[in-house]
């Protein structure tokens, strides 16, 4: 159910002070953040309606919601767009908004005024009500099923403590200051601070792929004081009160304290991220305990839900234009009628008449046959069995597909598998490849074998001595102790959890009981906040150094001959993304020696370990044969020093301000001259075909930006193991520059390069744009490809939108997980992959595939398809329009220029339903060149991106086919006919009805056996309908041979011209794609 309510998230700093004031409106502002706020108008009303409520910091006290100073917002969930009285309304807007849209409404709205009625209401009103009725249709549904989603979650049911033992409430009537209890795998209803916990390690593992888009699971610790209190009812004897800062957007932070009055002297506990549950996550381990702290649009969850906006595709806008000039030609046409008629009489009258006569100039089929074609597009797409598990989200912008000149990509995941596999140990004077693993595996094994031989009195933690050989050389002695100690610290700092899979008929607390004593290999699975992590104990197992079981306070170990040794856990200092390092204090137990283990990035690292002159060295091989490095070191601390370091860090961690500042302060005292014991290499692997992939958007003139999170030297290359840089290529890496004196120095190194591909990182990125925005972006598009590191999700999509500014041209992202989600949405057209980091972005995109390949045929195939036939559709549509207003300017201009009309009622709306629908909508079915071909020859791709299928040229020629035909005909009809102007109408119209078909005909590049079936079908139809049309045809002269000469006659003038110049021209100048197909 969860997976069904995309949310956004916003994972920087800088994102989340940028978009502090929206949180401040979206708790001013009624509807929440899914309702649809338009337009500057709208948000100044809701703004001078309702003063903005200025977000607070609040004091909660454990179970009563009654002592709250302030009223907080429902804990209800809202994604709707409208409400009952907002819908139609609403609806109507995003119609009319729409320029084709309004005119119709205007045209049919004139008829109800009786000197400008012409002919039926229905032939105005009947193809207007069919587009709104499938349009109200569409969004009620979907407007339904969101309203469904949203009840199903706001009526969910949770346990809620009170003084009087549990009930049962709705997620919605939960208030700040309940205890809620969550049990396994249900979703926390709303931000909750974690009270107590089932387990008996005092902490319980929840989901988060919801809220982040990570799979693996995250440790969350329990307050130890309410932990520790005997039984649940206990909470209600306490008095006890969490202060928790004011809601803010960043997902990974939370200052708070929890104090507990009543106790001698009072107990203040520091409260951070690892004891919050987010709302929106899901509980994977054990029962939970907690109290709400924020609750509906302040939960973390909902502010970081971004709008996503309405996308219109480029096609869409181009058609949008050529109506105005279709309308711009309606009015010149209506003024030259009136002026022809000499101004006689009510003339103005007359213009309005003429203008409703002309009104066919625009069809209102152009939108119903557009739409109904992308819906066709959308579902060959899905269908496609090249292509399995593709699915269109966005069904209005499949044409986008065949337009794209930039393609951003993310790395991790999208075009990398993210899995991770351990490659190389580097100890400074020996390397260890895949190759040489059994080697480590040996000498860990002899390791600890001599440490299991010897009396218990040694210390183990010393390097083993080995059995004294007289042959073997004193180095060897020190590798092998070298090796033992960096598998050793591997296999201590991480952030990994085996966890065990509980079997069949074990359940309730006896599962833990049972799993504690159960280490067998088999059902043991690693769970951590990384892949890199998972990779690394998984390797540490394979030589021999098992990690078996973990909790908060301690960690233990199976050595290869089985014996099981026992850490303990002092202190975690976790990974961010700022000190690029992560550290863990533990104490062994069986010599009480305390070591301080730490592994982090080689830019972090450096500065800490002792001098070496390898380090950097190694890091940049393994960097260019595609690794992740890892550098890892460790110091041993005494007693004293460590008590010296806890009472300063416990201290730093209850302060109120700047408490990061002063934590990072008293753990970086400890971070110096730190013994260097390994560097790792982990290897992520490239996805299936990437290589030919790129090659392929390459040669198609799509210009290639990787955009990533990651290291510089790791984008670097993948960039180069990928072929997003070829071979031949330079690369630039764009100094890291801080001031604007900088920036324009390194900008103006970048100009002299000519033909090389970029790389730059956030940071440096950030600073060009604030000074040198117009330059950067003007250089950066000439490279053949850009790489941006470091990239926070917020740069990512800025990067996106000005791409989008500066070139005019159309974009493309794509990603595969949450924070890509602001980068897929800022693109004309966002592509989400279901990878490993969850499915949040393919939620968000407008097309979502399951593997990187895919890429190539949905743009070289359904995009070149969908764009050309739905050009080929729109012109068309138009030309049928014209072609009957040119007849009708003809006819009135011979019958002395009077406003009345030629065809009546039923024969106009037959005319563009069932006598010519099908075979237009038809040439939804052709295509210029085989799906093969344009896969084999991508560069076929670059016409496309010209947009040269629709232009002001190609319409113009439509337009002049159309003036030609119409006038053929209605000239033609008019000079064959003899006595009866009834004869006029019936072989004008004819004629009128085997010319469209015929152009139909003409326009289709490649048959198919439905367009056959629907151009005989629609001939049938009329055939068949010229009997029961005795009130406008005289049945008796249709059945004559004269009759059937007269309309061959002018059906062929009208057509076979054009037959000519079709034949001459694929002579003469054929187009690219026709020297492939011959």
């Amino acid at each position: 159910m969860a997976d069904q309510i995309p949310l956004y998230p916003v994972r920087s700093a800088a994102a989340a002070a940028a978009s502090h004031r929206r949180a401040a409106y979206y708790s001013a502002t009624g509807p929440g953040p899914g309702a649809d706020r338009r337009g500057s108008c709208c948000d100044w009303l809701i703004n001078v309606c309702q003063r903005k409520k200025e977000l607070k910091a609040r004091t909660v006290w454990l179970g009563c919601p009654e002592k709250c100073e302030e009223k907080h917002p429902r804990n209800s969930i809202k994604n709707q767009k409208y409400n009952i009285f907002t819908f139609i309304p609403g609806v109507l807007y995003e119609q009319f908004k729409f320029f084709l849209n309004l005119y119709f409404l205007v045209v049919s709205c004139s008829q109800f005024v009786p000197a400008l009625k012409i002919g039926y209401l229905y032939t105005y009103w009947a193809p207007l009500g069919f587009v709104l009725a499938v349009t109200i249709a569409r969004e009620a549904i979907d407007e339904f099923r969101r309203f469904q989603r949203d009840k199903e979650m706001n009526s969910q049911l949770y346990s809620k403590l009170t003084v009087r033992g549990k009930v049962q409430v709705k997620s919605s009537d939960i208030q700040v200051g309940d205890l809620i209890i969550v049990e396994k795998n249900q979703r926390i209803p709303s931000d909750m601070v974690f009270l107590r916990t089932s387990e008996k390690a005092g902490s319980c593992f929840i989901r988060t792929d919801q809220l982040d888009g990570e799979t693996d699971w995250k440790l969350k610790v329990a307050v130890s004081c309410t932990q520790r209190l005997p039984a649940l009812g206990d909470l209600f004897s306490i008095s006890a009160y969490v202060y928790a800062q004011k809601p803010q957007l960043d997902i990974h932070s939370f200052e708070g304290t929890f104090t507990r009055e009543d106790s001698d002297p009072p107990i203040h506990e520091s409260l951070s991220i690892e004891n919050t549950l987010w709302a929106s996550t899901i509980v994977a381990s054990g029962t939970v305990i907690g109290v709400v702290i924020y609750t509906g649009k302040e939960t973390r969850s909902v502010m970081n839900t971004s709008n996503p906006k309405n996308k219109v595709g480029l096609l869409d806008l181009e058609l949008n234009q050529l109506t105005k000039a279709l309308f711009l030609a309606l009015v010149v046409l209506s003024i030259v009628m009136v002026t022809l008629q000499g101004f006689a009489g009510p003339w103005y009258r007359n213009l309005f008449r003429f203008l409703l006569l002309f009104s066919y100039i625009i069809p209102i089929s152009l939108r119903v046959n557009l739409d109904m074609g992308k819906a066709a597009y959308g579902w060959m797409i899905m269908k496609d069995e090249n292509i399995p598990g593709t699915v269109v989200r966005t069904s209005t912008i499949p044409e986008e597909l065949g337009r794209l000149v930039y393609l951003l990509t993310d790395k991790t995941g999208t075009l990398t598998q993210n899995e991770m596999v351990f490659k190389r140990l580097h100890l400074g004077t020996v390397s260890y490849g895949t190759d040489t693993m059994d080697e480590i595996q040996s000498h860990v094994l002899n390791s600890y074998l001599q440490v299991h031989s010897q009396p218990s009195g040694h210390n183990p933690s010393s390097a083993p001595p080995r059995r004294s050989q007289a042959s073997t050389p004193k180095v060897k002695k020190s590798v092998s102790s070298r090796i033992h100690e960096a598998v050793k610290a591997i296999a201590l700092c991480h952030n990994v959890t085996p966890v065990y899979e509980a079997r069949a008929g074990v359940t309730g607390e006896t599962e833990f009981a049972e799993a504690d004593q159960d280490f067998s290999d088999e059902n043991r699975t690693y769970q951590a906040s990384s892949p890199d992590e998972v990779a690394l104990v998984r390797w540490t197992e394979s030589v021999g150094l098992t990690l078996v079981s973990r909790d908060l306070a301690s960690m233990q170990l199976k050595t290869p001959s089985g014996q099981v040794l026992t850490y303990c856990i002092l202190q975690m200092f976790p990974f961010t993304s700022e000190s690029k390092r992560m550290g863990i204090i533990v104490r062994d137990e069986s010599t009480a020696e305390i070591t301080f283990y730490m592994k982090g990035a080689d830019v972090a690292m450096s500065t800490i370990v002792q001098y070496n002159d390898w380090l950097e060295e190694e890091c940049g091989n393994m960097a260019r044969e595609g690794l992740r490095t890892l550098v890892v070191a460790k110091r041993t601390l005494t007693e004293e020093q460590y008590q010296d370091f806890e009472s300063r860090y416990s201290q730093a961690k209850l302060s109120i301000h700047d408490r990061t500042l002063k934590v990072a302060a008293v753990v970086e005292s400890l971070e110096r001259e730190m013994e260097l014991l390994c560097l790792t290499g982990v290897e992520d692997q490239l996805q299936a075909d990437v290589r030919p992939t790129l090659e392929m958007l390459r040669n198609a003139g799509i210009k290639i930006w990787m955009l990533t999170g990651d290291k510089l030297e790791t984008a670097t290359c993948i960039a180069k193991s990928s072929h997003l840089v070829s071979r031949t290529q330079d690369i630039h890496i764009f100094r890291p520059v801080t001031n604007r004196g900088e920036a324009h120095l390194e900008l103006n190194a970048f100009r002299r390069k000519h033909d090389c591909a970029l790389v730059i990182s956030g940071d440096s990125l950030e600073v060009c744009l604030r000074y040198y925005e117009h330059e950067l972006v003007e250089l950066a598009c000439q490279c053949p490809a850009v790489v941006c590191c470091r990239c926070s999700p917020t740069q990512k999509a800025h990067i996106v939108t000005l791409l989008r500014q500066h070139t005019r041209k159309r974009t493309c992202a794509i990603g595969d997980g949450g924070n890509d989600v602001s980068m897929i949405q800022a693109a004309d057209c966002g592509i989400g992959i279901e990878g490993k980091e969850g499915k949040q972005a393919s939620l968000a995109a407008d097309f979502s595939i399951t593997q990187f390949r895919h890429i190539g045929r949905l743009l070289m195939v359904h995009g070149r398809n969908s764009y050309k036939r739905s050009a080929a559709l729109g012109q068309f549509v138009m030309h049928r329009g014209l072609i009957i207003s040119t007849m009708q300017a003809v006819f009135s201009s011979v019958f002395y220029f009077a406003s009345v009309p030629l065809y009546q009622g039923f024969l106009m709306v037959g005319y563009a339903t069932i006598y010519t629908m099908f075979p237009v909508f038809s040439l939804v079915l052709d295509q210029d060149v085989k799906p093969e071909m344009a896969i084999l020859y991508p560069e076929l791709y670059k016409d496309l991106t010209k947009g040269r299928s629709l232009s002001f040229k190609t319409f113009l020629i439509w337009v002049l086919i159309s003036i030609y035909q119409g006038g053929i005909l209605m000239y033609g009809a008019l000079v064959l006919f003899e006595a009866e102007f009834v004869h006029v109408v019936a072989i004008s119209f004819t004629a009128l009805i085997l010319t469209e078909l015929l152009m139909v005909a003409l326009t289709i590049r490649t048959w198919h056996w439905l367009m056959v079936v629907a151009e005989f079908l629609s001939l049938g139809c009329y055939v068949a309908s010229l009997a029961f049309l005795n009130e406008y045809f005289d049945v008796a002269f249709i059945t004559t041979v004269t009759f059937l000469w007269k309309v061959s006659a002018i059906t062929v003038v009208s057509c076979l011209p054009l037959y000519v110049l079709k034949y001459l021209k694929r002579k003469l100048s054929p187009p690219s794609y026709s020297k492939l197909s011959s």
